[in-house]
């Protein structure tokens, strides 16, 4: 279990506490707006009503107790930058910030953050792709070359064997699990047939998916 301190908790930032809250780690939310925190109380361990550009006011929270520090003010840059460096000034050990643009991002790299998120760039690559593909149901960005896509089956793909494929040999694409019916098999054997009605988990770079699957 982690402890986690979340700053702003607007629509991403309740996203982010709710999915906190289910994984079953400790959050304390803080949050200039005492509906918001009000809101968010449910899901969280903790929650304050403070102004996180406050060196004293952070500073009375302890911010070398927790293990991530995640900055999601969405519509004041300003502040998020004071926050940002606040936090890591403080003794934050992992500071993450959101960012709506690339030029905040690189400001907030060099302020203090560890780690910068682009909610909306993620959302509008994300649709993008699954939206333009016909092959393409979900994808995971794992770095700028790598992703795991899960994908549908050409029909020409059904009834062979999973050796037969040979998808890293031809394409430098390894598959990662079979899911059927919401369920995933990860210990498939390369005489593994695939059928109709299954997708695949690939992990591949861009480049080699797009040929694979005709993007």
């Amino acid at each position: 279990m982690k402890s986690i301190l979340l700053i702003g908790v607007g629509n991403f930032g309740m996203m982010i506490a709710k999915q906190i809250h289910e994984l079953g780690h400790q959050v304390m939310a803080i949050d200039k707006n005492e509906e918001r925190i009000n809101e968010v109380l449910p899901y969280v361990t903790n929650a304050l009503i403070g102004d996180s550009t406050n060196a004293n006011f952070l500073a009375s929270i302890g911010i070398n107790n927790f293990d991530v520090c995640i900055e999601t003010i969405g519509n004041d840059f300003q502040n998020s930058l004071e926050t940002t460096s606040l936090l890591k000034e403080l003794g934050g050990k992992k500071v993450v910030s959101r960012a709506n643009r690339e030029v905040q991002a690189k400001f907030l790299l060099r302020n203090g953050a560890d780690e910068v998120v682009n909610p909306e760039k993620e959302i509008a690559i994300w649709t993008a792709i699954r939206y333009t593909a016909k092959h393409i149901l979900d994808y995971v960005k794992l770095d700028d070359s790598h992703a795991i896509f899960e994908v549908k089956l050409p029909k020409d793909w059904i009834g062979k064997s999973v050796r037969e494929l040979d998808l890293r040999q031809k394409f430098g694409i390894n598959i990662m699990a079979i899911k059927e019916n919401g369920d995933m098999n990860l210990n498939f054997s390369p005489d593994e047939i695939i059928r109709e009605g299954q997708t695949l988990l690939v992990l591949g770079e861009h480049k080699a998916i797009q040929k694979c699957f005709h993007i």
